[in-house]
């Protein structure tokens, strides 16, 4: 995919201070943005998808174990380029340059912030742009993000928030009587959800609490939707919460498959990614199981 023109790009507000309680079997000693398919964690996967719409200026609010998140990009540019170490003097050379060029803030918003009080103590970081953007950290889609913001100018709102069809866990059956007349493997659901990817304009922050009880989704979001401020930009293309392990194991299938569809950048002819330090012994393990399998 192409970068569109230069446009005044906003920043990007990333919440990847939770827990994951439901998939504690991957955030047990990860937070949840770690939690790696196709040997990246779901927060670069999400920062690609802004990036190759031009959006590449993010903060990132930092929580459960947000230690792990500055490591990852401390590290970053080093694990992605090839170098030279002179032991003698410490020094270091890089001999690549294929490193995303993004400027990445991260925030510590605390351990047990809500949504609402993280967006509100990263304020100081959003510079004087009047528009921000601001997604969770678990959730890939293929949202067309330019659309989204030039939708959100053009509506004259304080806010917008991408509205999609959640895929069901389970397969729905037409029936005649006993005879099963059309199957269909996990439709999408009957009804729009928030699925994030929201763009507010600054004043929403005024509506905000640096307190830890504040939940951007309840009173905020609310009351925007009661005072006629909130607009849904419609999303008809993929979407998916890693809310579950399954969920993981799923977009896990998708990109091995080659058929990951939040995979709008054009980067095929990187080489494989090695596995960042945090991820589990496991996964490594089942990787190598797959390789061997197909040999």
């Amino acid at each position: 995919m192409s970068l569109p023109p230069p446009w005044d790009a906003p920043k990007v507000v990333l919440l990847c201070g939770g827990m994951g309680s439901r998939m504690r079997e991957e955030t047990e000693y990860r937070p949840k943005p770690m939690v790696e398919v196709g040997g990246r964690p779901l927060l670069w996967h999400i920062m690609k998808l802004y990036a190759a719409h031009g959006l590449t200026d993010f903060v990132c609010c930092l929580g459960y174990r947000g230690a792990m998140i500055k490591q990852y990009f401390l590290d970053y540019h080093a694990l992605r380029s090839d170098m030279t170490v002179s032991l003698a003097s410490g020094d270091v050379e890089y001999a690549s340059g294929e490193v995303d060029d993004w400027r990445v803030s991260l925030v510590d918003t605390g351990q047990d912030a809500m949504t609402g009080a993280r967006v509100k103590r990263v304020e100081h970081h959003l510079g004087g742009a009047d528009v921000f953007l601001c997604t969770y950290g678990d959730g890939l889609a293929d949202v067309d993000i330019r659309a989204l913001v030039d939708f959100h100018r053009s509506h004259g709102r304080l806010a917008t928030v991408t509205g999609v069809y959640p895929p069901s866990r389970f397969g729905e059956l037409a029936t005649d009587g006993s005879q099963v007349t059309s199957f269909v493997e996990k439709p999408a659901g009957e009804a729009r959800i928030s699925g994030g990817f929201f763009v507010f304009d600054r004043a929403v922050l005024d509506r905000l609490s640096p307190a830890s009880g504040c939940v951007l989704e309840r009173e905020p979001l609310e009351g925007l939707a009661a005072d006629g401020e909130l607009c849904v930009f419609p999303h008809d293309g993929f979407w998916q919460c890693a809310d579950t392990v399954r969920d993981v194991e799923h977009l896990r299938g998708l990109w091995d498959r080659g058929d990951a569809p939040w995979r709008v950048w054009d980067d095929r002819t990187e080489s494989a990614a090695a596995p960042h330090p945090g991820r589990r012994q496991s996964d490594r393990v089942d990787a190598l199981l797959r390789a061997a399998g197909t040999r």
